[in-house]
């Protein structure tokens, strides 16, 4: 069984991104984010209506890393302290040696390499601090970009579930990306 430990928090750095822990001076980029329907279109997770949403999201992510049951890091770039997007491993499934990876950049930010800097990163340490067996990411068969990611990043295609989940009235589909560790 996986016994992950997340204190200290690991900073992990790329060539452009600092991903570090989200602190409550993020709520309100993360609000912003947060509350844009067309940044939403593919997060399952109901929309922000106040900051305070936002700071009850940081603090369902510093409990999760807490109990060393999930991880979500807070993107910034290497010349800037504020938040971009995230990424993490949000379930962690101990016993299986398996983490699901989700993720979310700022459209202005898109488009620029840095989201594959970021899952390099976060599926590296997955892989090699976390000593996860296998990495899973559930996606919208509409989100194109976020397959695109996955793809490039060796993820397979393991799942199409039809109509599995409801979500704002609709039965939705969803996609099951894995890629295996390599050792």
């Amino acid at each position: 069984m996986l016994n992950p430990n997340f204190n200290p928090f690991p900073v992990l750095i790329t060539e452009q991104l600092i991903l570090r822990r989200f602190t409550v001076e993020d709520a309100a980029d993360l609000f912003e984010m947060r509350s844009d329907e067309t940044v939403m279109r593919y997060i399952h997770r109901p929309i922000s209506k106040t900051v305070d949403d936002a700071f009850a999201l940081i603090g369902v992510i510093d409990e999760l890393i807490g109990k060393n049951d999930g991880i979500t890091w807070c993107i910034c770039l290497k010349n800037s302290d504020k938040y971009i997007g995230s990424i993490g491993f949000w379930r962690i499934e101990k016993q299986n040696h398996r983490a699901e990876i989700g993720y979310l950049l700022n459209p202005a930010f898109q488009g620029r390499g840095l989201m594959q800097e970021a899952m390099a990163a976060a599926v590296n340490y997955g892989f090699n601090v976390l000593l996860l067996h296998s990495v899973e990411a559930r996606v919208s068969p509409d989100n194109v970009a976020s397959i695109k990611l996955l793809l490039k990043n060796k993820f397979v295609q393991e799942a199409y579930f039809k109509e599995d989940h409801l979500f704002n009235g609709d039965f939705e589909d969803t996609l099951v990306y894995t890629l295996l560790t390599q050792n």
